[in-house]
């Protein structure tokens, strides 16, 4: 999978994509994300990418001419499934969006800043549009961040034990049951002794109830979608 991201702060993007899990990816050529700095695909000087909004009212807006050459330029070199757009008003993103995002094969992620991108980038090239959640970043960064660790930990071979990412909090629409690890007693505090009965059906039926409960305790929501 490759993932470009547009972006005006690329050195914000460096940490998130060069450590554990997803560096892994990256060197098993697995996952081949690029970074793109919006500044350098800006026809105005002094590497201008944002103007006044017309009509007036505070907040500066990314202009559409450099993100529509640097679009130009990648969608010229190769298809994208999705163009991606993160911003508060987009799709809320969740793990089903990711496993659908995770069977790609070429995503553009676009970093909004300021009041966001020119609605005409929307309406003529963005394909997608994503929301992380229910507040507003300093700028789009962070959720794409987000998004690509998501996505990028579900390609097969990316983690260690593949069904590892088949057990995490959603992938069944329930929270995950409760885990632990040795010491079995610490400070008096007990491993369940199903957990510690060696019988692989006990185990898997304690799970399922738990994360029942725990989905029904924390997030009922979710269970009744």
């Amino acid at each position: 999978m490759r993932i470009d991201i547009i972006t005006v702060v690329p050195e914000l993007l460096d940490s998130p994509f060069n450590h554990s899990i997803m560096k892994r990816a990256q060197n098993k050529g697995l996952l081949d994300v690029h970074t793109h700095n919006l500044r350098h695909y800006t026809p105005y000087k002094q590497a201008q990418v944002d103007d006044y909004q017309f009509g007036g009212g505070a907040g500066m807006v990314m202009m559409p001419e450099p993100l529509a050459i640097l679009l130009d330029k990648l969608m010229a070199e190769r298809t994208y499934d999705e163009v991606i757009y993160v911003t508060p008003d987009g799709s809320l993103f969740d793990q089903k969006m990711a496993n659908g995002l995770s069977l790609k094969g070429n995503l553009i992620i676009i970093c909004g800043h300021y009041k966001g991108i020119d609605e005409r980038i929307r309406q003529h090239f963005v394909t997608k549009e994503i929301s992380i959640g229910d507040y507003v970043l300093s700028g789009g960064e962070l959720a794409a961040a987000v998004i690509v660790d998501a996505v990028g930990r579900l390609l097969p071979g990316v983690l260690n034990d593949e069904t590892s990412a088949l057990t995490d909090s959603f992938q069944d629409g329930l929270l995950a049951p409760p885990v632990y690890t040795r010491p079995a007693d610490f400070r008096g505090w007990k491993v369940p002794d199903v957990l510690l009965s060696g019988d692989p059906k006990k185990v898997e039926v304690w799970r399922y109830e738990e994360s029942l409960k725990r989905t029904e305790e924390r997030r009922p929501g979710l269970m009744h979608d």
